[in-house]
């Protein structure tokens, strides 16, 4: 058997032990599918094939929840139900087709039984995987937060274990897509804790459109509009839909693009906006530097960071991906394979780049379904004017004045007394320079990696 064929199946059964776990190892393998910096390639592109998919459960198991939660009585407020065959089924929840008592298509989204109590002792587990990661790799985890990484999957992951915060993250995104002519979100209309009714999103799945369905006008617009809405999430509203991949996104035949699940939703600060907002528009003006300062500014430098040796590497990588089409390149994963690099060099990188590059990643899938010829540099010029002038609104907002109020007032206070000490510290010859070296390779090993799984294997609740 050649080697190639083992690890195919080695990466397969990594795959399926992980489908099998759950929809929280799901999604971390969804994340670790777009981390070139952790992970080897032929397992990363195995991880890529991971689906939320569960067998269907009998409609009967569901009806305690809906009696719990909407009443005894829940079967009037519809005029009618589908109980035979669930629209969706996934690890958390089944979704049924209904009709309100006014005439309403609906869609109703029911929580699994126990699936709250086992997402939250998965999440127990995984803590302690991250645990064992720090003391047998502590170089490793200086430079790969494992802990802060997974603290960002489980935030971005929270709304989905409560359906009211999943109905609060559809109103507001409903509220963005209203400058979008495309762009349509459901209207929760019913929210609890464990149920979901909301309107029914007309359409079918991105990865399911034919050639000869719409026009080329109207898929370069959808296109076009579903990238400015996501740059609008996550550079100005700093809320993004974190997995908008084809099945996500339901496009109708008038053109519309119908996003749905807002159960995993992303959440940055202004600074790690910024950040990567410069990123992406050193990539999309082949500015190699550009890129590579704006990277940093995501995270950090360690004692053995190579800043010179990672401005390098860019330069080199950019000239290959600026310009290019979704047919001809994965502008998503090319942006996180700029990890590769960073953590190459020592360079630790925030853990919202795993959020971001997931959410990036699975956006550009959605759209190479859409309309392939669509250049991302193109997107991102086209709406580069639009997010700097809200960025500068925002700069100037009271709130944000406040802050440069703040920052300067601590900078007066703490200023002399910093100084002075830096200044004892050189005179006491205390000061340390540190002499930085290449970071050894961080990709899991096949010792991490049985190590991990062991750790999985036996924390994990029955």
């Amino acid at each position: 058997m050649s080697e190639g064929t083992i690890e195919q199946q080695r990466a397969r059964a990594i795959r399926l032990a992980l489908e099998e776990l759950g929809p929280l190892y799901v999604k971390v393998g969804q994340i670790l599918s777009t981390r070139p910096d952790l992970v080897p390639d032929y397992i990363r592109e195995e991880l890529a094939l991971l689906t939320d998919q569960a067998t269907v459960r009998p409609f009967d198991t569901f009806v305690p929840a809906l009696e719990s939660e909407i009443g005894a009585d829940w079967r009037d407020s519809f005029s009618s139900f589908e109980t035979e065959r669930p629209l969706g089924a996934a690890s958390l929840a089944q979704v049924y087709r209904a009709t309100r008592l006014d005439g309403t298509p609906c869609v109703v989204k029911i929580q699994r039984p126990g699936s709250h109590g086992t997402v939250l002792g998965d999440m127990a587990v995984l803590r302690r995987v991250t645990q064992v990661i720090g003391r047998v790799a502590p170089h490793f985890n200086e430079v790969i937060d494992t802990g802060a990484m997974l603290d960002v999957i489980f935030r971005a992951m929270r709304d989905e274990l409560d359906f009211t915060r999943e109905a609060a993250n559809m109103k507001d995104a409903r509220k963005a897509a209203k400058e979008f002519r495309t762009i349509k979100v459901p209207k929760a209309l019913v929210a609890t804790p464990k149920v979901l009714v909301q309107t029914l999103a007309d359409g079918q799945a991105a990865n399911r459109l034919k050639k000869d369905e719409l026009s080329h006008k109207q898929r370069k617009k959808m296109a076009k509009e579903f990238v400015a809405y996501m740059f609008k999430g996550i550079f100005i509203e700093r809320i993004f839909h974190a997995d908008p991949h084809p099945g996500n996104v339901l496009v109708s035949p008038d053109g519309k693009a119908h996003v749905i699940d807002w159960g995993m939703v992303g959440r940055i600060d202004r600074s790690i906006s910024a950040a990567m907002l410069g990123a992406l528009v050193g990539m999309a003006y082949n500015d190699g530097p550009a890129l590579a300062q704006s990277w940093i500014r995501l995270g950090s430098t360690t004692p053995w960071s190579d800043v010179n040796g990672f401005t390098s590497d860019i330069a080199r990588f950019v000239p290959h991906v600026t310009n290019a089409s979704l047919a001809e390149l994965n502008f998503g994963v090319a942006l996180t394979s700029v990890l590769a690099f960073s953590t190459s060099r020592g360079i630790q990188t925030s853990p919202n780049v795993s959020i971001l590059g997931k959410a990036v990643a699975n956006m550009e899938g959605t759209v190479r379904h859409i309309h392939p010829g669509l250049k991302l540099a193109d997107s991102i010029r086209d709406v580069l004017q639009d997010i700097l002038l809200k960025m500068a609104q925002d700069t100037g907002s009271p709130e944000q004045l406040a802050q440069y109020a703040l920052h300067a007032l601590y900078a007066l206070t703490e200023g002399p007394g910093q100084g002075a000490r830096l200044l004892s510290d050189i005179a006491g010859r205390q000061l340390t320079l540190h002499n930085h070296t290449r970071f050894r390779d961080t990709r899991v090993s096949k010792g991490d990696l049985a190590l991990a799984l062991l750790t999985l294997r036996n924390g994990r609740p029955r």
